[in-house]
């Protein structure tokens, strides 16, 4: 009996990989993706990041290949006047133009147009309703109260949102985690004077100030990204410095220290690695109160210049024009769904880093 338990035991396929032979970050990833919501809402939140950085592609007035003539012309890269497609002037080609539609599509011709054809500017000079008018085959989402395309609008507006909230959150996370780790691992009067700075600087009135540089300068993204990041960084600064005090007075630091590893060192290749779960944590959540912040500072009018494609500037339109509905409803959704996804990606992401949650 004895021999032919050790006969099976011999015989029995080795396990490929048990979950002690995975890496930390390999474990969290798993963890991560157990988590459903949290794993669909990232898949669903760069495909849509992935269409605004495309937008060009997705809405524009310009078509992105037009025969014509045995010609072939990319408007997209060029601009051809309408003498090209046999127009009268030599002002750029309309391609919404009933007239210039007609001559680039009969006969052999034909023109490839953007799945939506307005771009986040364009004006429907040929709509049939006036403007704000309601949702129609020709603008899905309706126009808003310049007669521009709302899903042009959202598209182009969602890119902004999103790009302005990923450099707010980098430049948060890097003074954060640089004046974190200064003040949790010197201490003493470094950490005293960190903080006093820090509670003189967070007293400071930033509604006031934003409101007194836009009156001053003229606005740009760049300045509001500046003053904003002037702010940002204060929350994630005290996370990483409780992380460097209590990581600082570890074995593995003391060791380093005994070896003569200095000081730029221990920082950057043993306590910052593992100081990085709340930094990794507080990224969703960042990146939602940047457009949050972004959209408000908007509806305000204290955000991006005139022109540019704003969700804040759709929510203002639509307490304006109450009668327009889809206006506030169309970007309201859009909000509340990016929102919700950068909540459960936080909230799964918080799961997967946790050290307590065990792999099963």
């Amino acid at each position: 009996m004895c021999g032919w338990t050790r006969v099976s035991s011999l015989t029995k396929p080795p396990v490929s990989a048990s979950p002690a032979s995975l890496s930390p970050s390999r474990r969290a990833w798993l963890r991560f993706k157990r988590n459903r919501l949290g794993y669909w809402s990232l898949l669903v939140f760069c495909t849509l990041v992935l269409v605004s950085l495309c937008a060009e592609l997705v809405s524009n007035d310009r078509p992105l290949i037009v025969r014509y003539e045995g010609q072939t012309y990319f408007p997209m890269l060029k601009d051809y006047s309408e003498k090209t497609f046999g127009g009268d002037f030599e002002t750029s080609t309309d391609y919404l133009d009933p007239f210039i539609r007609e001559r680039i599509t009969r006969g052999s011709n034909w023109a490839l147009y953007t799945l939506n054809p307005y771009g986040p500017n364009t004006l429907n000079y040929f709509a049939k309703a006036p403007n704000p008018s309601a949702p129609t085959r020709e603008n899905w989402l309706g126009t808003d109260d310049r007669g521009r395309d709302l899903l042009a609008q959202l598209i182009y507006g969602f890119r902004v949102s999103v790009l302005f909230a990923l450099a707010l959150t980098v430049t948060g996370v890097v003074l954060g985690v640089v004046t974190g780790a200064i003040q949790g691992f010197f201490g003493g009067k470094t950490d005293l004077a960190f903080q006093r700075f820090i509670e003189i600087w967070g007293s400071m009135p930033e509604l006031y100030l934003l409101i007194i540089f836009s009156a001053v300068f003229a606005p740009s993204i760049s300045l509001l990204l500046i003053l904003l990041s002037l702010f940002g960084w204060m929350g994630l600064s005290d996370y990483v410095r409780a992380e460097f005090l209590r990581n600082r007075q570890l074995d593995y630091v003391k060791a380093a220290r005994a070896l003569g590893v200095g000081n730029a060192q221990i920082i950057w290749r043993h306590i910052l690695p593992n100081s990085l779960t709340p930094v990794v944590t507080f990224l969703p959540f960042r990146m939602s109160a940047a457009i949050l912040a972004l959209t408000s500072l908007d509806f305000l009018g204290l955000g991006v210049p005139p022109g540019t494609p704003s969700l804040g500037e759709l929510l203002s339109q639509g307490k304006n024009s109450i009668d327009a509905w889809w206006i506030s409803l169309s970007t309201f959704g859009v909000l509340v769904v990016t929102l919700l996804l950068l909540t459960f990606m936080g909230d799964a992401l918080r799961d997967a880093l946790d050290p307590r949650k065990a792999d099963r």
